[in-house]
């Protein structure tokens, strides 16, 4: 899918839903908020940030879902392997399922891990500081949001819970050790989403695209991927989605995702034998096989992601809920229902009316996708927000996904060699039309110096004015192709150059930010 027709896509969607309905909608669900905080809580002593911090988590919660659900489904939208419509019903649906069930281990990491609340003794700074942290984090992520930047939501409010509390406290205030992992992660989610999806995809093209008869290969290999998806996935909802009903070890855990993996693989070969029948040995009809796995895979990933990154939402509104609740700033606390709901929703919310700009970023702007690239990144980006959901870290999906888009656009560009070849074929061609060319003019120069012209010789003359002037083009034409070649690449550096930077500037805007807007609520309150 290329950028002109996700455009169109973008403007038909405009027109079916005009901004300002997308907007109402938007203050709908604030202003729903704004009540229920009001009226569940309106006898709580110091109630107003409160309230006021449930409005930003509902505001931070859009933003998350209307940046991050590239990372989810824009593969498999850029792919085509499903429309946008349903892209967006079932990241909805799942990123929900993830906040609801599995959203709280992070949680803790985000409110806790970053800065260490036991030095701020006041619970009224305490207080400011979140409010000022999600604020700014959502701020900065509409503003980049609405340019089209692809930065993390992460990145965001790690950056505003810090500044925040170096506003409050000072500089020792900041678990640096906790920053340097959360730091180190940054580095090694890209990294290990570019391996992973690399891997899946020499994988496959080693083992179907590149074998001469693609369709037994096919029938051998891909219930094995879909097993290890199966595998992957089974394991992870075993460990999050019943941990409250029985404590399960990942051992444990693993065994039976194995074990339901093996059984997916003989429920799914005789289904993929039947598939692979009726369909040509091309690249094309072999990428179709994938297009149901990988529906699968962005619904799975997205319930990684709403488990992952609802904290970014919601871990500041636990915070300020604890602290108005208990009058003091506990070390341990618990998520209510009702906190959960407005990171779940909201993010559900913002990906539905907002979503769609984004997908152009991960789905068609940085590398050309097809089902067999867009699997192989969806996988990759499942398995280490996996890890890093596991691990409690709050690692950037968005680092994760488009580490993995890299992945595949840079094996492209080291496997395939049809680019160079171009190059060689235009260069030659140019070369031996310009040697005709000058071959034509050298006969001309010596036909028209002849003191006597036959018949045959002007015959000739008006032959070859002809002959140079379609060769002129011809050559020119080659000139342009050749310029051409040289500029393919199969990874768009300018989309490397604009991601890398909105990664590097979007802690310290968001944490100078925060800190601007604690001084102002600091100075409101005094």
């Amino acid at each position: 899918m290329d950028i002109n027709t996700i455009d169109k896509m973008n403007r038909a969607t405009d027109q079916s839903l005009p901004g300002f309905a997308k907007l109402s909608l938007a203050l709908l669900f604030i202003a729903v908020v704004f009540i229920y905080s009001y009226a569940s809580h309106g006898g709580v002593e110091n109630n107003t940030f409160l309230i006021i911090g449930a409005v930003f988590g509902a505001y931070m919660a859009m933003n998350i879902g209307a940046n991050d659900v590239a990372n989810n489904v824009g593969p498999a939208v850029g792919s085509q392997a499903m429309t946008m419509m349903w892209a967006i019903v079932i990241a909805a649906v799942f990123e929900a399922g993830g906040a609801f069930i599995a959203g709280g281990e992070v949680v803790k990491t985000i409110k806790k891990g970053i800065i260490d609340p036991g030095l701020i003794t006041n619970p009224d700074i305490f207080i400011w500081a979140m409010t000022a942290a999600l604020l700014s984090a959502a701020l900065w992520l509409n503003f980049a949001t609405s340019v089209g930047a692809p930065v993390s939501t992460t990145h965001s409010i790690v950056g505003g819970v810090m500044g925040a509390g170096i506003a409050a406290a000072g500089f020792s205030i900041v678990s640096w050790g906790t920053m340097g992992k959360i730091a180190a992660s940054w580095v090694i989610s890209p990294v290990l989403g570019g391996i992973i999806a690399a891997g899946f995809l020499y994988f496959i093209k080693r083992n179907i695209i590149f074998k001469k008869d693609m369709i037994e290969a096919a029938k051998k290999f891909v219930p094995y991927l879909i097993a290890v998806m199966t595998w992957a996935f089974s394991t992870y909802l075993i460990l999050k989605g019943i941990k409250h009903l029985v404590k399960v070890n990942f051992l444990t855990a693993s065994i039976i995702g194995l074990l339901i993996a093996i059984t997916a693989y003989f429920l799914i070969k005789p289904m993929v034998n039947k598939a692979s029948n009726k369909i040509k040995n091309s690249r094309e009809d072999v990428n179709s096989l994938f297009t149901i796995p990988l529906i699968f895979a962005a619904a799975l990933l997205s319930f990684a992601h709403g488990a992952n990154d609802v904290a970014n939402a919601i871990g500041p509104l636990a915070a300020i809920n604890d602290a108005v609740m208990s009058h003091g700033i506990s070390s341990k606390v618990g998520i209510p229902v009702w906190v959960m709901a407005v990171g779940a929703i909201g993010i559900a919310i913002g990906l539905a009316l907002y979503g769609p700009k984004l997908i152009k970023t991960v789905g068609s702007e940085i590398t050309e996708l097809d089902q067999v690239r867009a699997f192989s990144i969806a996988m990759a980006a499942a398995i280490t927000v996996i890890l890093a959901s596991q691990l409690g870290l709050p690692v950037s999906s968005t680092h994760i996904a488009v580490g993995g888009v890299f992945g595949v656009g840079f094996l492209r560009e080291y496997l395939d060699s049809s680019e160079s070849m171009y190059i060689s074929k235009a260069r030659k061609r140019f070369k031996k039309d310009k040697k005709v060319l000058e071959a034509y003019e050298e006969e001309l120069v010596t036909l028209e110096g002849l003191e006597k012209k036959s018949k045959a010789n002007y015959q000739r003359i008006v032959e070859l004015y002809k002959l140079i002037e379609d060769k002129v083009e011809e050559v020119r034409e080659d000139k342009r192709n050749f310029k051409a070649a040289k500029r393919v690449k199969y990874v768009k550096r300018d989309a490397v150059k604009k991601i890398i930077a909105a990664w590097i500037v979007t802690v310290p805007a968001a944490a100078c930010l925060s800190a601007a807007v604690f001084f102002m609520i600091k100075g409101i309150m005094s």
